[in-house]
């Protein structure tokens, strides 16, 4: 994620969300249940229900020493049946790409892909379902729509660089500033993550010309292997009146200091830990401190982290999700944090990285000034139980890019009057 934000006061940073440069992970904005019936469809969870992992087998892969990126695994595609009108395309990286380092440091490549829907007229986007080429190196996939007005400057940046596609730590590189209020994201696959398929009468809006760009992260953890990914689109006809979905990205800090047994290390300083982030992932590697000025406060050490976001608009909500990497422990999102109206709308106990789908909720509606509130969780003696951290020391720990960095986010699902 790369935040580029002037200093404002305290009292503006509510509408800081307008200024942030998003490029985060997870979510696919067309989650939900598709009413079809399907026997392998998602059910939607009751609303003051909060939805959570599977802790007993979440807690088993972490003490064996078996969960992780190296031993996670992608499930073969199951596309749901087609609803009335619908049709599917699918988009492919145009060929393999190999991975590699683009700064000569770390073990991480994000790589975007400009692909052609060929969309003849304005259509709605109700599903998405991404297929890793190489599941052994993909760590995660999100699609970002391209509106027509920004096609000519996807292909310079396209043509500008050797091999398929160019380098975009963080979004897309299309957009100096993008609001994570209104992301531009259309879908994403990460571990665990299934076709999405929008309610009926919801969908994103793709305008005639859009083209797609499709970022892929690398984990070079795995080895430098080549890989050619696709994503398949469920479109229905443009002509529709469904309401428009969008993802609102809530993204918070992360300050994980090293166990006191293990404080000499070299990157347990966080400036030294925050210097490695930026010389692995360039300009991108500020987020950690532009974290702070959006959630508010100083940096402050602790397993513990959160973030609250006043709102500006109505919203409702109709799906969430929430992401972190492989030292998450517990993830929590809540509306309406500290009030009688508190209500806990995704709690996930003990994190399963294998277990990333989102989950649409029963609609949720929010007035301005309301607020919605992320917290996450993190652990260093999980470097102790997982393979991708053999032979790494302890570290200072904030948000960064890489496989073996850190994210705290969460996603929700939203329509707006």
């Amino acid at each position: 994620m790369s935040l580029r934000v002037p200093f404002l006061p305290s009292r503006t940073r509510p509408a800081l969300a307008a200024l942030l440069a998003a490029g985060l992970l997870a979510l696919s904005a067309c989650s939900g249940s598709d009413g079809s019936g399907d026997a392998d469809q998602t059910a939607t969870q009751p609303a003051d229900s909060p939805t959570s992992a599977s802790t007993a087998d979440a807690e088993e892969a972490a003490q064996s020493g078996q969960a992780g990126h190296s031993g996670h695994y992608a499930e073969p595609a199951r596309s749901r049946r087609l609803r009335a009108g619908e049709t599917r395309t699918t988009i492919a990286m145009p060929g393999a790409y190999t991975p590699s380092a683009p700064y000569g440091t770390g073990t991480d490549d994000y790589r975007c892909f400009l692909l052609d829907p060929e969309l003849d007229q304005d259509t709605w986007l109700t599903g998405t379902q991404v297929l890793p080429g190489n599941p052994d190196v993909v760590h995660h996939v999100i699609l970002f729509q391209v509106p027509p007005r920004q096609v000519a400057a996807a292909e310079a940046k396209d043509a500008a660089e050797e091999d398929e596609g160019w380098t975009c730590f963080g979004g897309t590189g299309l957009d100096r500033f993008q609001n994570v209020d209104r992301s531009s994201w259309i879908g994403a696959w990460a571990p665990g993550g299934k076709e999405s398929v929008t309610k009926p009468g919801y969908g994103i809006r793709l305008r005639k010309g859009s083209r797609i760009v499709m970022q892929v992260h690398y984990n070079l953890l795995a080895g430098q292997q080549p890989d050619t990914s696709a994503a398949q689109l469920r479109l229905a006809p443009g002509t529709r009146d469904y309401e428009a979905l969008s993802t609102m990205l809530l993204p918070a800090p992360v300050e994980l200091p090293c166990r006191p047994k293990h404080s000499d290390g070299e990157l347990c300083d966080r400036a030294a830990s925050l210097a490695d982030v930026k010389e692995r992932f360039g300009s991108e590697g500020n987020t950690a401190d532009l974290l702070h000025l959006l959630c508010g406060g100083e940096p402050r050490a602790g397993e513990v982290q959160s973030c609250v976001r006043t709102l500006g608009e109505p919203i409702t909500i109709h799906g969430v999700a929430g992401h972190m990497h492989l030292l998450g422990r517990s993830l929590k999102i809540e509306v309406n944090p500290g009030t009688p109206q508190a209500r806990t709308i995704l709690d996930i106990p003990v994190w399963d990285f294998d277990d990333q789908g989102s989950r649409p909720i029963d609609p949720i509606r929010l007035e301005p000034f309301q607020q919605v509130k992320v917290t996450c969780r993190h652990v260093q003696w999980l470097r102790d139980k997982l393979p991708s951290f053999e032979g790494q020391p302890d570290r200072y720990v904030v948000w960064g890019e890489g496989t073996t960095d850190e994210m705290c986010l969460g996603m929700l699902q939203v329509t707006r009057p």
